[in-house]
């Protein structure tokens, strides 16, 4: 098979081999590794990051990837977790638990990534996957028989691996996409909203207040820290390659509600956008993309988060077939087939409901029309089914058969 992507550099010695490698060690790459792991397949996750990340990022579960947890016993270690209210599209109420009424995990619960990420790598590694952190992914060639990826370990130099798969869950600036030449279409940004964590500041609660310049939300976290996000409506993104500074917080948050939050203190910065993409394949060969670097979207009610932990769900068990010989190539295929269509549905949602929340003045005709459907149960219903995951056909073959030595609650 040619290469697929531009040749890594000479490396001496023969490469570290295993059966599956997995990079990025994020909530997606940590289910794909348990996964794996359950069903007897080596896999190594290569992380670039030398620590979890602390910030909260997503924090929103949705009901599909709560049955996902619970079929792994993960519930029992992330502990209880808080209802998450009754949700919204495009910033307009909507209760998630029409989506099914009597389903033990209706609605959404509330979990911050550093915990969610905290249970997923003591799941994966008490499983026997290896997660290799401080490690750059720079190269990657594929071959008849496998994959060789290169990169750097920080501290230690050149290294190189091989094994029959690789899987891309590095995010929506995928090394692992761009090294394999997957095509990436969608639609550049129009919209952004900037978010940050501040200590020290005493704002109101406020969930998508729509002012005259803009939207403004604030939440108030138990550490006594307050998610910010704003909106200044005819705000252009701008090409950033880091966070934005707290000054530029300020003045948004100012500009929007007058209230002063420059005495606070930056605890983490951020800023996203209504980028839309999705690969046009998620399997080329032997390398396979999952999660944010198959498609990038606004992360608008935490369904980035649980489109990702979907995606590795349905792959796990696929790839394990594949890579132990139980099944040729159709497991792949079906997973490509299933999951694209997913992410196309859950991506046009959510352009809709970026436009309903961010929009300015021009949006409010739409946003009473479908204020006044999502009065009617049948379209509240469809709506969170779609958001919730449970619009789709089941994947009732998620939760691979359990190790020998597995114990219940993992």
């Amino acid at each position: 098979m040619a290469p697929l992507s531009r040749p890594a550099p000479a490396y001496a010695g023969a490469p570290e081999r295993t059966d599956v490698i997995v990079v990025g060690a994020g909530p997606v790459g940590l289910l794909l590794a348990g996964d794996l792991r359950r069903a007897g397949v080596r896999v190594t996750v290569l992380e670039q990051l030398t620590a979890p990340a602390t910030a909260s990022r997503a924090s929103t579960l949705h009901t599909r990837t709560m049955e996902l947890l619970a079929e792994r016993g993960l519930l029992a270690r992330l502990g209880p977790l808080p209802p998450g209210g009754p949700g919204h599209f495009g910033g307009l109420p909507l209760d998630l638990r029409a989506a099914a009424p009597d389903h033990p995990y209706a609605g959404q619960f509330k979990c911050p990534q550093p915990r969610l990420e905290a249970a997923l790598h003591a799941w994966a590694t008490g499983l026997g996957a290896r997660v290799r952190r401080g490690h750059a992914v720079t190269g990657l060639r594929q071959y008849a028989d496998r994959v060789v990826v290169s990169g750097i370990e920080l501290g230690s130099g050149p290294r190189r691996f091989a094994a029959s798969y690789v899987v891309g869950c590095d995010g929506e600036r995928s090394t692992v996409r761009q090294l394999a030449g997957f095509d990436f279409p969608g639609d550049d940004p129009s919209l952004e909203m900037l978010r940050a964590d501040v200590a020290g500041i005493g704002v109101p609660n406020r969930r998508f207040e729509r002012r005259p310049n803009g939207l403004a939300t604030a939440h108030r976290w138990p550490d006594g820290t307050t998610r910010i996000m704003v909106h200044v409506h005819g705000s252009v993104p701008v090409p950033r390659t880091g966070p934005p500074s707290f000054d530029e917080v300020v003045a948004a948050w100012a500009k929007v509600t007058g209230e002063s939050i420059g005495h606070g203190t930056p605890v983490w910065l951020d800023a996203f956008d209504d980028t839309s993409r999705q690969a046009a394949r998620y399997v080329k060969g032997r390398v396979i993309l999952a999660g944010d670097a198959a498609h990038t979207q606004m992360p608008v009610g935490g369904q980035a988060l649980n489109l990702g932990l979907q995606d590795a769900a349905a792959l796990g068990h696929r790839l394990a077939d594949r890579v132990t010989g139980r099944t040729a190539d159709a497991g792949l295929e079906e997973y490509e087939r299933l999951r694209h269509r997913v992410g196309a549905r859950t991506l046009t949602g959510i352009r809709a409901q970026s436009r309903l929340l961010l929009g300015g003045p021009e949006v409010e005709g739409l946003r009473t029309v479908m204020a006044e459907l999502l009065d009617l149960d049948s379209a509240a219903g469809y709506l969170a089914r779609i958001i919730s995951g449970v619009d789709h056909e089941p994947d009732t073959t998620t939760s691979p058969t359990p190790l020998p030595h597995e114990g219940v609650a993992a």
